[in-house]
């Protein structure tokens, strides 16, 4: 079932990624971030309000915490990863964000979880996989700024999931929630400030929705697979949304890889799947 439940989030992960990239490229990716996390926000509270209907009300505990510090390194991942995604090519993009996994499994390691040896062959076949498939931008070929980005995402992703796994390990419903509450915050302090939301308009507001959905979707399989056995297994399992995301940007986008670029992004998927086995 956590094999599962994770897989499952990282198609819904990579389907959203892809489908947020292509918005960040018509709207700034903060007012991307922030209105899918406001939509997913709203619906949350709704959740919230009939379990209070229902004689169930929130406690408070220890997923405040980790809520705060998933809202905050989310929302930051999910800015630079877009925006990486809008000026960059998402084939080489995605996998090097998905190596967050690391941070994760390193986090999860130092904390008592101990994984198999199999896991540190797959972190090094991973890291050989993002040299490969990000060598054109390190070599300045093209812009090497999609590829710093994503290494923001990276680590940003990285603490996000272990602050979500842990605070869901306390109150799955309320850490999300606070995680939404936390982004929302952010984002409507930069609103005021800016005195902009970026251009969004009504139009754009049903695709952002079904973003934002999506993700919180994403957000929900993976907190269940985690707090229910080892976030250094869930995460990596997790962290395949590539896939999804490379497959959508060939069939809609056309995009095309160079070999070398395509064996990096090979080896980086496979490094992640060794490290789940």
């Amino acid at each position: 079932m956590l094999s599962l439940l994770a897989l499952a989030s990282s198609a819904v992960w990579g389907t959203s990624d892809f489908f947020g990239g292509l918005m960040a490229k018509r709207l700034p990716a903060v007012a991307v971030v922030g209105i899918t996390q406001g939509l997913a926000f709203l619906l949350l509270c709704l959740v919230v309000l009939v379990r209070l209907a229902l004689g169930h009300p929130p406690e408070w505990g220890s997923w405040v915490g980790w809520a705060v510090l998933a809202g905050v390194s989310g929302s930051t991942g999910l800015v630079a990863f877009y925006t990486a995604l809008a000026s960059g090519t998402m084939g080489v993009v995605a996998p090097i964000a998905s190596m967050g996994v690391l941070v994760t499994v390193g986090l999860g390691v130092s904390t008592g979880e101990t994984p198999s040896p199999w896991v540190w062959v797959g972190i090094a076949v991973a890291v050989v996989g993002i040299v490969l498939a990000s060598g054109p931008e390190i070599s300045g070929a093209v812009s090497p700024r999609p590829v710093l980005l994503a290494c923001v995402a990276a680590a940003a992703f990285g603490l996000g999931l272990f602050s979500l796994d842990r605070g869901s390990r306390d109150s799955l419903l309320m850490t999300l929630w606070g995680m939404r509450f936390t982004s929302v915050v952010i984002f409507a302090l930069a609103a005021l400030v800016l005195r902009s939301v970026g251009g969004a308009g009504r139009a754009h507001l049903l695709p952002l929705a079904a973003i934002g959905s999506a993700d919180l979707l994403a957000n929900t399989l993976f907190a269940t697979a985690s707090s229910r056995g080892q976030v250094s297994v869930a995460s990596v399992l997790g962290s395949l949304y590539p896939v999804a995301t490379i497959l959508l940007a060939r069939i809609v986008l056309g995009e095309r890889l160079r070999p070398i670029q395509q064996i990096g992004v090979v080896l980086a998927l496979a490094g992640a799947g060794i490290i789940s086995l």
